[in-house]
């Protein structure tokens, strides 16, 4: 009796140590695969099993009940992490789970550039291969709503910047965290502002800012020019800079600024209105923010380009006109 029972024992623990060993090979063979690379999502509150499912269906040469056993003998079937994954050749059993497990999600990359108008913004996050266009269908009004704005109007409410997000997340999702940058440095700036200068509100910074975000060629004049505009804002001058004109003038522009359009009435146009436009024109950077709300110490109220980026600045329009007159005519010979 005492035999069989010896024998029944050291028979389990051959099986288990068979068993064992071949989880072992198992766990550490690296896998075929389809392609180079593949890509797979693990859904929110998905098991190993619906884990494993998606790798074996993103062309991964792997067996779904195995990779489930092996996870869950290991004690790591609980530990998954939900996102998009990418894996290459040579990834092995035990690999994967450990990358399920310390969440190794993939990532992209998007850069929206210092100038852009929220027409551009949009239809680089919506176009992007690697985020889902969640936002296709939304109006102007509702991505707002659900970014958590306050404004009736989109533009400028973004922040500029290189942005990494897991891949297919949303387009929204990274408007958001773009919305919540431009309020964060907004509001730094606007908390250690200069005193004295005529602008009511953080909105209105940005606004001014994004003008001098159109205007600057050379990132040195940013506060030079922001301090012509706060000193024209101040004499009760109008602003009369091109770029909120042709903002206003929208797809009717065709690339040409001429006098008639300078003279066409738009909210925008600030060669017919006081103050400042209603709206941003543009999305600033840091630098723009910084410059409205630092400006340079100065009694310039204009400045023209010389046409290679940089400007000239004036106090006195009869100065403005000189300079104005000197690089228009170079312009014209030089396009001649």
């Amino acid at each position: 009796m005492k035999k069989i029972i010896f024998c029944s024992i050291l028979l389990v623990l051959l099986v288990a140590g068979a068993l064992a060993g071949g989880g072992w090979w198992y766990a550490h063979r690296p896998l075929a695969m389809k392609q180079a690379v593949a890509g797979f999502i693990v859904p929110k509150g998905a098991g190993m099993r619906q884990a494993a499912n998606a790798i074996a269906a993103a062309g991964v040469e792997v067996h779904p009940r195995l990779l489930a056993w092996l996870a869950r003998f290991s004690g790591r079937a609980r530990e998954i992490k939900a996102g998009s994954y990418e894996v290459r050749a040579g990834i092995t059993p035990w690999q994967l789970i450990l990358k399920l497990g310390a969440g190794e999600v993939s990532r992209g990359e998007i850069l929206l550039l210092e100038g852009w108008t929220f027409r551009q913004v949009r239809a680089a996050v919506e176009k992007h291969p690697d985020l889902r266009a969640d936002t296709v269908n939304l109006s102007e009004a509702e991505i707002l709503a659900r970014v958590g704005a306050r404004e009736k109007h989109a533009e400028g409410l973004f922040f500029p910047d290189t942005y990494t997000f897991d891949k297919h997340s949303g387009a929204l999702a990274l408007l958001t965290r773009a919305h919540r940058a431009m309020q964060t440095r907004l509001i730094g700036e606007w908390e250690g502002r200069a005193a004295g200068l005529p602008l009511k509100s953080p909105y209105e910074a940005l606004i001014l800012a994004s003008i001098v975000e159109k205007e600057t060629g050379r990132s040195e004049d940013r506060a030079r020019i922001a301090a012509v505009f706060v000193n024209r804002l101040r004499a009760g001058m109008r602003l009369q800079t091109d770029p909120t004109v042709i903002y206003g003038l929208g797809e009717n522009f065709d690339g040409n600024l001429r006098r008639r359009d300078l003279e066409a009435d738009t909210p925008w146009n600030t060669y017919t209105r006081a103050g400042l436009p209603p709206t941003p024109i543009a999305m600033p950077g840091r630098e723009s923010l910084r410059a409205v709300l630092h400006p340079e110490d100065s009694r310039e109220f204009y400045f023209v380009s010389r046409g290679d980026g940089s400007s000239v600045f004036s106090r006195t329009l009869e100065e403005h006109n000189q300079a104005v007159a000197r690089y228009q005519r170079r312009r014209a010979v030089v396009n001649n």
